[in-house]
């Protein structure tokens, strides 16, 4: 019957779904990242017309710093003006500093 195959859909998921059973901290959703990915969404026919593929992938970097920034309530502005004045002299194996969570406005 129709219940039992849904039971039997339900019971096959049961270890995935346990922790969010467990932990009523957990999210049920993924809507943070649908929000973030709205805005490239609703442009992207506007970006067939990148100029290239490499002016794709450079707008994704853009794209993927801006959200973090945000997903951190940090300003992407601010935040990317203060690493553009520093990244120039930043030792590479300290990168992390200039991370969006490491950062304290003025």
């Amino acid at each position: 019957t129709k219940l039992a195959e849904a039971i039997r859909y339900a019971l096959g998921r049961m270890p995935k779904a346990r922790p969010y059973l467990d932990n009523g901290l957990l999210e049920l959703d993924n809507n943070i990242c649908e929000r973030s990915i709205r805005p490239l969404t609703l442009g992207r026919k506007n970006y067939l017309f990148m100029g290239s593929e490499g002016g794709g992938k450079a707008a994704a970097v853009a794209y993927t710093l801006i959200e973090t920034a945000r997903m951190n309530s940090v300003n992407p502005e601010a935040w990317l003006t203060w690493v553009l004045e520093r990244i120039a002299d930043h030792k590479i194996n300290r990168i992390g500093e200039l991370a969006p969570w490491n950062w304290t406005p003025k």
